[in-house]
């Protein structure tokens, strides 16, 4: 989810197997720069592509939680730090596979010890080397996390992928030399390296981090409080700087970085403008006050490529789904009231008519382009009648539920969360489950509430971040105190164990084999701790001048190779 580069992926395998990737890390050229109304001017050369003073507006659909992407887990707020920072890894252009970018190569006889070698000549915004001490820096600050910073509202990634205290799966960094980072992991994973391409893992000035207290990250009752470095400071190598958020006017607003170590931005600046509903986002674009806006509503793709614009489609690598969590609402602890509302959804009607063409009904939680994926488990069947005899059985024919669903936000598998929330309060009120609906913004206490426990029923999902299994699985079930709370039932350990036995399994084809077992059980009448709805092919839409825009699976453009002609 990062700056894109061409170039070959490393993978962790067996034992005993160098594991190593050397390739040149090489940005895609763009289109030739021009300029448009909301900044036309004069064209230079820079960093071997043609740039201008151009200015490129996004229309965003919600607010950036954070500018520090270690404590993020949104994607409007990952869209906003990709432009500002960079990882080790990153993702290839329009790809889901990992590529060098700050790392040249990495390797590992054991699957223990890597070796990263670094890009020379590359510089933070402030000015700070960036050398293999700053590396080191970055793994030493994520793991010295204070008790609000590992709460999984703060660190939700981190500790999904690499864990806090004596189970950690980091043990230590060190600087061989000025480029050559020694990256120690406890056990063989699957995961590492290539974990390290998630945003979440984006390298920071380790001066800017220590001169505004990074790592101060407070709580006060249910929220969180970032420190100054996350709100005013934010630091990386990337192709755009920092410049200004102006809350009350809802725009972030960056700055081309002139000392960019790759090839300089296409345009000058960019600005996020902060626009909640898809409708005036979409007015927006036609008026031409804004370059682009993501998630498109399907049904206005076609009036919109008719009025000139560009819809640029995606391949889905998404899922969507409706989870349960027994710690909210101890009657969820029932399996026969959880199959008992699955059964009451009518899955293939809400894809059809509430998601775009190309969209399909999920049969588990992960797409079947992702190595693991269960051929043989059938979709959930939609039945009204066996739903009641379901609810009768377990002594709840009158069963109540809040239905959470989030406001001011539009997601790649949900493009409009009220009309995919009435979908299912219809089916289940006809099956006689009374529904309270509980709506909230989705950087305003919808992520928080629904990630620890609080709510009982509602809607999310997930676009990987890389093509694994465990960036699935793990990020829904690892963990007692994981969203689905499953720590409530007597599973849930077989489930933890399960999880980690293949992560950790080093054979490639083995590890595939363990990961279908367990889409196979997560599945199963008696665990079913969510039902997994559909996979979208999202959208992103920019307007007719705009050009050199890659769209990608991950939902995880760069900006820096967009370009804007007369």
């Amino acid at each position: 989810m990062k700056n894109r580069r061409v170039a070959i992926a490393a993978t962790s395998a067996a034992l005993a197997l160098v594991l190593s990737s050397c390739a040149e890390s090489e940005r895609d050229s763009g289109s030739d720069a021009g300029g448009d109304e909301q900044g036309s001017g004069s064209s230079e050369e820079a960093g071997g592509a043609e740039t201008s003073d151009a200015t490129f507006v996004f229309g965003a659909a919600g607010a950036p939680a954070t500018f520090d992407p270690f404590y993020a887990s949104d994607g409007e707020t990952f869209r906003v730090t990709r432009q500002i920072y960079q990882n080790l890894i990153g993702i290839e252009p329009g790809g889901t596979e990992g590529v060098p970018e700050l790392a040249t190569s990495w390797e590992s006889e054991d699957g223990l010890t890597w070796t990263f070698e670094l890009q020379e000549g590359v510089t933070f915004h402030d000015g700070t080397d960036f050398n293999a001490e700053a590396v080191c820096a970055n793994f030493e600050r994520w793991a010295d996390q204070n008790e609000t910073g590992q709460l999984p509202a703060a660190a939700y990634y981190y500790g999904n992928d690499f864990g806090f205290g004596d189970d950690s799966l980091y043990e230590s960094c060190e600087a061989t030399d000025e480029l050559t980072a020694t990256v120690v992991v406890s056990r063989v994973t699957g995961k590492f390296p290539m974990v390290l391409s998630q945003s979440s893992y984006a390298i920071q000035s380790p001066t800017a981090m220590e001169e505004y207290d990074a790592n101060g990250i407070t709580a006060e009752g249910d929220a969180l409080v970032f420190p100054e470095y996350a709100q005013e400071h934010p630091t990386g190598t990337g192709p755009f700087t920092f410049e200004s958020y102006d809350n009350a006017g809802g725009t972030v607003t960056l700055a081309r970085n002139e000392d960019f170590w790759g090839e300089t931005a296409g345009v000058a600046t960019l600005v996020f403008n902060i626009i909640p509903d898809e409708n005036a986002r979409r007015q927006e674009l036609e008026a031409g006050t804004i370059n682009g806006y993501d998630l498109p509503n399907p049904v206005d793709w076609q009036a919109l490529e008719e009025a000139g614009q560009q819809v640029l489609i995606r391949d889905p690598f998404n899922v969507l789904y409706l989870a349960l969590n027994p710690v909210a609402d101890e009657q969820l602890k029932d399996p026969l009231v959880r199959q008992a509302l699955y059964h009451a959804i009518n899955r293939e009607q809400l894809v059809a008519s509430q998601l775009p063409e190309g969209a399909s009904v999920a049969t588990q939680f992960m797409p079947d382009t992702v190595s693991g994926w269960n051929g043989d488990i059938a979709p959930y069947e939609y039945d009204v009648e066996r739903a009641q005899e379901l609810l009768e059985e377990a002594g709840a024919s009158d069963l109540t539920i809040e239905l959470w669903y989030p406001s001011e936000v539009t997601r790649p598998y949900m493009p409009d969360p009220q009309r995919v929330f009435d979908a299912v309060r219809t089916d289940w009120e006809a099956a006689g489950i009374t529904v309270e609906p509980v709506t909230k913004p989705w950087n305003g206490g919808y992520i928080d509430d629904t990630t620890s426990s609080r709510a009982p029923a509602y809607f999310l999902g997930w676009t990987g971040d890389l093509n694994s299994a465990d960036n699935f699985l793990c990020a829904f079930f690892c963990g007692d105190d994981n969203q689905f709370g499953t720590s409530a039932y007597d599973w849930n350990s077989d489930l933890q164990e399960q999880l980690k036995a293949a992560d950790a399994e080093a054979d490639e084809a083995t590890r595939e084999q363990l990961y279908t077992e367990l889409n196979a059980n997560i599945m199963s009448e008696d665990w079913l701790p969510g039902l997994p709805l559909s996979h979208s092919p999202p959208a992103i839409v920019v307007g007719p001048n705009v050009e050199g825009l890659v769209p990608s699976p991950l939902t995880a453009e760069d900006f820096s190779t967009i370009t804007l002609s007369e």
